[in-house]
């Protein structure tokens, strides 16, 4: 495992595009990599991931995660869905807490329903990059705690790829050192001395949209057919 990053001063990025422009520069030893694949999560990995897929003239995807919140303690993860129907959970919460598997289910039903609307909104009927035996790269615009992240990383271990990357323009120290005990490679141009929120790092951090993320992949489904 490998943690990656390169000392920058701690000054905010303009948005994520320049956020992306950056850390594709750090990426750039993937540039001839014919089996690679970048994947964003929605929604705000997307324009980073956009900037970083056109510098490495790769394919780009989304990969929608859905944490599964514990009952009672949403915001502790009992586990993840994601693209593909991959299901991750994590037995210690689940033995801890005693959750039975009604229990669990109930939680995964109503992920389930967001995730398969972002799916139906964002591909319009497109299927999924296929990832088993390549170089897959993990994008999203910052890590905080890096559980949305950390989910993606094991969700994204069912489908089989040859090599997981974790990319993100910000994060926390101690999440990206995290990461790097299960992804194959953490890249993270500016990593704080506090981070705080992700935002902080933006100066301009307003949301992006379905509407925007749709945009991008059409763009790139346009540009690969055309190349094609």
């Amino acid at each position: 495992m490998a943690f990656a990053r390169e000392p920058r001063d701690p000054a905010p990025y303009y948005d994520r595009r320049q956020a992306g422009a950056v850390l594709a520069n750090n990426l750039s030893h993937y540039q001839h990599l014919s089996s690679l694949v970048v994947l964003a999560l929605p929604r705000g990995g997307v324009p980073v991931a956009d900037e970083v897929a056109r510098a490495l003239r790769a394919p780009l995807d989304v990969f929608v995660v859905r944490k599964l919140g514990t009952p009672g303690h949403e915001e502790l993860a009992l586990g993840a869905i994601a693209s593909g129907g991959v299901r991750v959970l994590n037995e210690a919460t689940i033995h801890w807490y005693r959750l039975s598997d009604a229990a669990i289910d109930a939680v995964a039903r109503r992920e389930l329903a967001e995730l398969e609307r972002r799916e139906r909104v964002y591909r319009e009927g497109r299927p999924p990059l296929p990832v088993r035996g390549r170089t897959v790269i993990l994008v999203d615009d910052g890590l905080a705690t890096g559980a949305t992240m950390q989910a993606a990383v094991l969700a994204a271990r069912r489908l089989e790829p040859a090599r997981i990357v974790v990319a993100v323009p910000v994060g926390a120290d101690e999440s990206c050192a995290a990461l790097s005990t299960v992804a194959d490679e953490v890249v993270c141009p500016m990593v704080p001395a506090s981070l705080s929120a992700v935002g902080l790092w933006y100066q301009d951090f307003s949301q992006t949209t379905d509407e925007e993320v749709r945009a991008i992949l059409d763009a790139h489904t346009h540009a690969e057919a055309s190349d094609g």
